[in-house]
């Protein structure tokens, strides 16, 4: 093929290869130095660019701080007024009621939180405060110290075997099988913590001869013998109305004995699963009064369901003919669309008012209010008081009754002499 090329140019390729400059990159000299290098041309700024940088910062927006903007200060009255606003594409706009601004509740940022979640994570623990998306998980898990903080761990997975129409809580017939290792890991984690007072509570497993009890009594043994100061309450299922069960965790060694009936006979049937009924609520509260007549019974009841006074009150009724010592009232809020809506956002007086009628009724303690839910701070805190004294006052009489029984031995001892 060479020899088929012209003689000029077989002598000239050698030569340009030869000449040819080298592949390696080679230093570039600038016409201008750095400095000289022209600044490049900025934006024209926008109406919509200062409208933004002249508004709210994000940090505004985490901190709920009130608009200072406002030219007007709401009254009472209209600061409990409902406002509703039309949402939807146009010609299908329909009216949706905004979240009241007593149900507000600030976004959880704080490092206890992170540690918290972190702590949970790390042993497998599932909680009912993240798994029911409960609003006050920034107050709860917001302490400065971790002993300050409540948690309510949620014990035989994440998966619930029933549907009810409130929660937001997974559901499958078929639900993973227990962790042997659950109760161990639950009760190191509350003694490390060094908490007061913890909640446990579980999702209901009916795929379960015995619906979960040995496993809930075994971890509330496992928690009493890691700490035996540390107060437990139970927060149960209706073990499909087999009682046995609910004695079995009755006489585990809990506190607090709670189980929650939801809402009044009436709307139980369109609130809770099919499985679950009114009256075998009522059967599981008395039945732990009466497998431990010195345990604290407690319920939770929401409102906005559509119920009626007449309906709450029979609700109180029955709930104090079961000796049930402590009763909370909370809004139910919708988790998703999927879930039943709201049919009324009470307001605080109203549940003010429900609270006094219950404390004249006889309970022993009510915690109500909007944003108040079973497993509450404040109700926890008061409970907690009141088992602290019940042991004080059981110490004082059995010292009271060994130096009775003292002074018995020693005037025995001189009569004899």
């Amino acid at each position: 093929m060479a020899a088929l090329r012209p003689t000029c140019r077989r002598l000239l390729t050698p030569a340009l290869f030869e000449a040819r400059p080298s592949l390696l990159p080679q230093k570039r000299c600038l016409a201008t130095t750095a400095s000289e290098a022209p600044t490049p041309a900025s934006r024209p700024q926008t109406a919509f660019s200062d409208r933004v940088n002249a508004g709210p910062s994000f940090s505004d927006f985490l901190g709920g701080r009130p608009d200072e903007s406002l030219d007007e200060i709401l009254s009472e009255a209209e600061s409990l007024e409902l406002r509703t606003v039309q949402v939807g594409p146009k010609g299908r706009k329909r009216e949706h009621t905004r979240l009241p601004s007593w149900l507000k509740t600030p976004i959880p940022t704080n490092e206890n939180y992170k540690r918290i979640k972190s702590d949970l994570r790390g042993l497998g623990l599932h909680t009912v405060c993240e798994e029911a998306r409960c609003p006050n998980i920034s107050d709860c898990w917001g302490g400065d110290k971790k002993s300050a903080a409540t948690a309510t761990i949620m014990l035989m997975g994440d998966t619930c075997t029933r549907g009810c129409r409130f929660c937001s809580v997974k559901t499958s017939r078929t639900p993973p099988p227990l962790d042997v290792h659950e109760p161990e890991n639950t009760a190191e984690a509350l003694s490390r913590w060094g908490l007061g007072y913890v909640v446990l509570t579980s999702v209901d497993r009916d795929d379960l001869a015995d619906g979960g009890s040995r496993h809930f009594a075994e971890t509330i043994m496992k928690i009493k013998q890691k700490a035996p100061a540390m107060l437990v309450e139970a927060l149960t299922g209706d073990f499909f109305g087999d009682l046995e069960q609910v004695k079995l965790v009755a006489q585990s060694g809990l506190d607090v004995y709670a189980h929650n009936v939801e809402t009044t006979p009436e709307l139980t049937p369109f609130v809770r699963d099919r499985r679950a009924t009114f009256p075998q609520s009522i059967a599981v509260l008395r039945t732990a009064k009466e497998a431990r007549p010195d345990l604290i019974t407690k319920t939770s009841i929401m409102l906005g369901l559509g119920e009626t006074e007449a309906q709450l009150y029979d609700t109180l009724r029955q709930l104090r003919a079961a000796k049930v010592d402590v009763v909370t009232f909370g809004q139910y809020m919708r988790p998703t669309k999927r879930h039943m809506k709201v049919e009324e956002y009470v307001t605080p007086e109203v549940f003010e008012l429900w609270r006094q009628r219950a404390l004249e009724m006889g309970f022993l303690y009510c915690a109500s209010g909007p944003l108040v839910r079973s497993s509450y701070k404040a109700g926890e805190a008061f409970i907690e008081n009141v088992l602290k004294k019940r042991s004080s006052l059981k110490r004082e009489e059995l010292v009271a009754a060994h130096a009775g029984r003292d002074i018995d031995l020693g005037s025995m001892a001189r009569a004899e002499s």
